[in-house]
Formats: C-alpha cells, structure tokens, sequence
C-alpha cells in the first residue's frame, strides 16, 4: 500500500510539473488540460485539475478510488518556449501510444528543460531583423529601416538587462518602449530617413503582447473565462506600458 501511495504522489508531482511548464512556456489553458488529461490515462490514473493563470491545483483519483493525492504548484512568470510546449505534446502522445513509464516521463522532461536557448546575440539580431522588416513593410526606406533595427536591437536588451535586474515586467516594458522609440525618435528629430516616423512607430512592435492576448480569446472560446480574463489584462498592461514609453519619448523628443 505504502508504494502505491508514493507511487501515486510522484506521478501526481510529475504531471504538476507539466503542467507548469506548460503554462509557463505559453500554452492555453485548454491544451494545458488535455495534454495532463493524455498523460495521467496513459499512466493508468483519472485526474481533476484547477488551472489558473498563477497555479495549478491537481488531484489524482485511482480507479478503485481508494488513493488521492492532491497538491497545488506555483507558476512562474510567462516565458514563451514553444519547443517546451511542442516537446511536452509530443511527450504526452509517446505515453498514450508507446505506453512510456515514468522514468521515461521524467527523463524527457530533464532532456527538454536542459536544451540550450538561442544565444542573445541571435535573438537581438532576428528580432531586429524583425523590427527593420516591419519598416520596410510600412514604408520605410533604408535609412528608417536601419533606425529601426537599432532602436529595436537596443530596445530589447534593455528590457533583458530590466529583467535580469528583476524590476517588475510591465516596468520593463516601459524602459524597452522608451528606449527604443526615443532612439527611433532621434531620426526624426534630425531627418534622418524619408519617413523617420515609419522608424518610431516599428521600433517598439516586438513588445506587442502577441501570446498574451491570443491564449485569452482561445481561453474564452474553451470556456475558461477567468485565464482568458486574466490574460487579457495582462495583455493590456503591458500595452499601456509601451503607450507610456511612447509617450514619454515623444514628450522629452517635444514632438
């Protein structure tokens, strides 16, 4: 009895560690669900789970009802990883369909979690490229889309340095906004460029809360109003804070 119990309690620790990370990563509520939903039936459990947009509150129920495990897990801070959340789906259908144990389980998941980033240089330089594309397709010549592969490419490590010194995420946004737009700014103060405004206004477009505000309208479609909810306004925050870099730009700029 003792080792079904614990046997019970590391599967449930394991699923709310899935669970985690894929809320963590940027999946919705509802792929959330039904990938820990695949998992537990693929281990021989039933499960009941309370996702939230901060924790995840689980229960396992055995098919004789007799052991429970129920625990709740802190989610952290929205970190978009899609090849975690790939990674994990694949996973979940490899339990379903090769009948993998929990070590298997487990040993996945380390493996996932140990993949490497890309290296900053390479994400400051293709969301610049990102920035500067942007430009172009709103008008800019190649003067403004140089503006604004700097302005993006400076905008972004200050908000990585923002957020390694741990100041609150919608702060950070506001200091990339600012940066990168008064950056962006600058040209058109001194006329650099055809169309320096097209620069300004695609400077701070890789802040735009895309996943946010996409998981919240699939959140509400699913019927999980409250996650979408939340989401929504977080989205919304976060676009106030670029408003407001923005606008602080502009006013010290005295445009």
């Amino acid at each position: 009895m003792g080792q079904i119990v614990e046997n019970t309690q590391t599967v449930g620790n394991t699923l709310l560690e899935v669970g985690a990370l894929l809320m963590s990563s940027g999946a919705s509520t509802h792929r959330t669900r039904v990938t820990l939903n695949r998992i537990a039936n693929g281990l021989g459990y039933e499960i009941e789970s309370l996702i939230t947009q901060r924790a995840i509150m689980l229960t396992i129920i055995e098919e004789d009802q007799k052991y429970l495990f129920s625990r709740l897990k802190r989610i952290s801070p929205l970190k978009p990883n899609f090849k975690m959340v790939s990674g994990i789906s694949h996973l979940s259908w490899n339990v379903m369909e090769e009948k993998w144990s929990l070590q298997q389980i487990n040993a996945e998941l380390d493996r996932l979690k140990s993949l490497p980033h890309y290296p900053r240089w390479v994400l400051l330089t293709t969301v610049g490229a990102a920035g500067s594309g942007f430009c172009y397709l709103f008008g800019g010549d190649p003067l403004n889309m140089l503006v604004a592969f700097v302005a993006t490419v400076i905008g972004l490590f200050v908000r990585q340095e923002a957020t390694k010194l741990k100041f609150n995420p919608y702060l950070c946004v506001f200091f990339a906004a600012f940066v990168a737009s008064f950056i962006a700014g600058l040209s058109e103060l001194f006329g650099i460029g055809s169309q320096p405004d097209k620069a300004v206004a695609t400077s701070v477009l890789f802040l735009v809360p895309g996943i946010p505000l996409i998981n919240s309208v699939t959140d509400m479609i699913d019927g999980n109003i409250q996650n979408g909810l939340v989401r929504a306004i977080n989205g919304l925050m976060i676009a106030f804070a670029i408003a407001v870099g923005l606008f602080t730009s502009r006013m010290i700029l005295n445009f």
